[in-house]
């Protein structure tokens, strides 16, 4: 079996492959002084499953167990995860590889900073964003118990650290040609995913429910003839409003796999990734006394590559307008925050654009927060040499004035810690 084959999709925990190899160019060790990964006492796990954990030890809050379901109800409940969220991927692509098949497929729900899945007939798995090292991985048995023991797993970094999650603990999201068995048919390749990725390369492996007025993706399709594969893709596999025929959807939450979940998710997974990596850069940098003219220049090309993803500048465009079917696009722009005007980053456009204010919500994220002040300073001084007008590279007109005055403005009302030549006229 290949990497391709592991690091398929979103979250897989615990398999150990001997090349999941990784460039240390793009990120420094585990075990520097500045990071210390496992080192939990002296960096004890600050994200929300960890904040769980402890308040499930200390009897400050019980998980319901509750039939076929087990304690996924209660968990989603607890760590503030939304069932609208809900997305299935269908690929035999990780840990769980043997129970996983197109008609018993594993759900992924997610908020801001935890994603959480689960498959019929398995154990619950957990991934949180720490503010400052990356995302931890826990799994929870789906047996009742007094206390439910939710454990931590680092074995998952053989996997969730690598090139494709930049070298830091984070997520892998991939879209890969599935045979009607569930197994990903790996000499035909897959792709990467995220914001930037083409339409027509998105969703191999994954349910979608919705509808979309042009284009195709992978999404929904088994691969039935490998020697023709562009022939699994068809009207029997776009537009698809509901997973109810598809599979026996008895203990599962929804019978949605909303295709706006999907597009925000593949935003949010690389983003993530990002935040974490530029910390951990500039940490160690920092720890290591790194010259001044090298540390501006690390400064400068972190900066300009969170920057970039942040405003959504390569992003790709949609195809035609979106509708998603479980209430996902609702339920997530109902959050806030919101400036003066009710303006806020989580507003939808899904017509030729994820949002319709584009930068990205994770600009309010505890691990954006937590960057040191300097990698936070250069991206302010990024962004703002983009919003205000001064960038003039070609990539960037596809920001309006429109959108640069409503970006600046929204921060304006909703980032506290925004620096004062934001308040400067944006031209």
């Amino acid at each position: 079996m290949t990497s391709t084959a592991i690091l398929a999709a979103a979250l897989a925990l615990g398999v150990v492959p001997a090349f999941a190899e990784l460039n240390d160019r793009l990120s420094p060790a585990l075990d520097h002084p500045a990071i210390e990964y496992f080192n939990y006492l002296k960096h004890p796990p600050q994200d929300a499953v960890a904040g769980l954990k402890t308040q499930i030890e200390h009897g400050t809050i019980q998980l319901k167990f509750d039939g076929e379901k087990g304690y996924l109800p209660a968990l989603l409940h607890a760590l503030n995860v939304p069932v609208e969220s809900q997305m299935a991927v269908f690929s035999k692509t990780s840990l769980q590889q043997a129970r996983i098949e197109p008609a018993n497929p594993r759900t992924i729900f997610f908020n801001d900073s935890v994603a959480v899945a689960w498959v019929r007939g398995g154990f619950i798995e957990m991934a949180a964003q720490d503010p400052e090292q990356g995302v931890n991985f826990y799994t929870l048995e789906q047996q009742t118990a007094t206390q439910p023991d939710i454990v931590h797993r680092d074995n998952c970094l053989s996997c969730h650290r690598s090139d494709d999650s930049l070298g830091v603990p984070g997520m892998i999201l991939r879209s890969l040609y599935t045979l009607p068995d569930g197994r990903p048919k790996l000499i035909l390749g897959g792709f990467i995913t995220d914001h930037r990725s083409p339409f027509e390369e998105r969703w191999g492996g994954w349910y979608v429910t919705g509808t979309m007025a042009h284009g195709r993706h992978m999404g929904n399709a088994l691969l039935d003839d490998p020697e023709h594969p562009e022939t699994m893709i068809g009207a029997h596999t776009l537009n698809v409003t509901s997973l109810e025929n598809k599979f026996d959807a008895s203990g599962y939450l929804s019978p949605h796999s909303d295709i706006v979940a999907l597009l925000v998710f593949d935003h949010q997974m690389h983003m993530m990734n990002l935040i974490t990596r530029v910390g951990w850069e500039v940490r160690c940098a920092l720890y290591d006394k790194t010259s001044s003219r090298s540390l501006a220049g690390l400064l400068r090309e972190s900066a300009n590559e969170l920057v970039d993803y942040l405003l959504f500048i390569d992003e790709a465009p949609l195809p035609g307008s979106v509708h998603g079917t479980s209430g996902f696009a609702e339920q997530f722009a109902s959050r806030g925050p919101r400036d003066s005007r009710g303006r806020s980053f989580r507003q939808l456009d899904l017509r030729t654009r994820l949002l319709r204010y584009p930068c990205s919500y994770m600009i309010y994220s505890q691990a954006f927060d937590h960057l040191p002040e300097q990698a936070r300073s250069a991206i302010y001084q990024r962004m703002w040499q983009i919003l205000s007008g001064g960038e003039k590279g070609s990539r960037y007109t596809r920001l309006s004035l429109a959108d640069r005055r409503a970006i600046v403005e929204i921060l304006r009302d909703t980032k506290p810690d925004l620096p004062r030549y934001f308040e400067q006229v944006v031209r």
